[in-house]
């Protein structure tokens, strides 16, 4: 397993002479196993393998492709999604109407729970990630939580909650006994 994963590790390498072409090559790479693993998911849904006579008269059958592009840590990536004649075809590794594939959502999340404005999430995201994201999408991503944390703080609460509050302090303590140091632990 470890040969076969350094002879491609090779392949891909060969063609690469900056970091921007090992940048490009990880992009399509990244967009070569999606397409792989829409394509899987496609078989799966139907039933059967793409120009499989299996397929024939199923009722259901492929039905070309819909483009999308989603953001990665690569940068913009255009993908596209294998659709079915029934439109009953949902993908589970990029989901419909989902726009980015990096976590860059949750990030944001997490960023404006710490209390970070819109307009510094916009300059953290561009500066750590090189990726271009607006105030406005930032809100977006934050609107859209909004109710779910309404929703949470709403709650009804149980009646009793069981608290275990523990506090501790770790000294290490030399003592001298006749010539020798002997330590002890003491709380």
């Amino acid at each position: 397993m470890q040969d076969k994963r350094d002879l491609t590790i090779k392949e891909l390498a060969k063609d690469c002479r900056t970091i921007e072409d090992v940048h490009m090559m990880l992009k399509d790479l990244f967009r070569d196993t999606i397409q792989q693993l829409f394509e899987a998911e496609m078989d799966e849904h139907l039933g059967y393998n793409k120009h499989s006579s299996e397929g024939d008269h199923t009722g259901n059958s492929r039905n070309g492709y819909s483009k999308k592009t989603v953001k990665t840590k690569f940068g913009n990536t255009e993908l596209r999604v294998p659709r079915d004649r029934n439109g009953e075809f949902e993908p589970h590794i990029v989901k419909k109407h989902e726009t980015t594939v990096n976590g860059l959502e949750d990030q944001i999340i997490a960023l404006y729970a710490k209390g970070m404005s819109t307009r510094d999430i916009e300059e953290h995201m561009k500066d750590l990630y090189g990726i271009e994201v607006s105030a406005a999408m930032v809100s977006k991503v934050t609107d859209k939580i909004m109710p779910m944390v309404a929703e949470w703080q709403c709650r009804p609460l149980d009646r009793v909650y069981p608290i275990v509050f523990l506090d501790a302090i770790h000294f290490k303590v030399a003592k001298i006994i006749g010539s020798s140091i002997k330590q002890h632990t003491a709380f």
